[in-house]
């Protein structure tokens, strides 16, 4: 795998962790009610969900880590990058069309590149 390659899975490892801190940690701070968008009184409900979702992110990231360092790595990187895009694809339909661009295209990006330099 060329350093391209790696560097890209890389950007999406560090997006979901910063995915996770935002929802597990920061949802419900002046600075997690500002990124998304959120009156006080709806983080404070939606709190515990926004957590879930964090964890999940940060899965995500962990598979993807996982598949960079494991031999047989290859076959998890496109799980993993896949399952992104079609989180992102579904989240920009249901939620926000930011995460299209936030959270699918730099995995399809990286699904590319894995898929065409490997």
């Amino acid at each position: 795998m060329n350093t391209l390659t790696v560097t890209a899975i890389s950007i999406v490892i560090i997006l979901h962790i910063l995915f996770l801190i935002l929802e597990m940690f920061l949802w419900n701070t002046p600075y997690g009610r500002k990124t998304f968008a959120l009156s006080e009184d709806y983080a404070k409900q939606s709190a515990s969900l926004a957590a879930n979702q964090g964890l999940y992110n940060g899965f995500l990231a962990a598979g993807l880590l996982w598949g960079l360092t494991s031999t047989g790595g290859f076959d998890a990187l496109v799980f993993f990058l896949c399952c992104i895009i079609i989180a992102g694809i579904y989240g920009a339909i249901t939620a926000k069309s930011s995460i299209l661009w936030l959270q699918a295209t730099p995995a399809a990006i990286a699904l590319a590149l894995l898929t065409f330099t490997s």
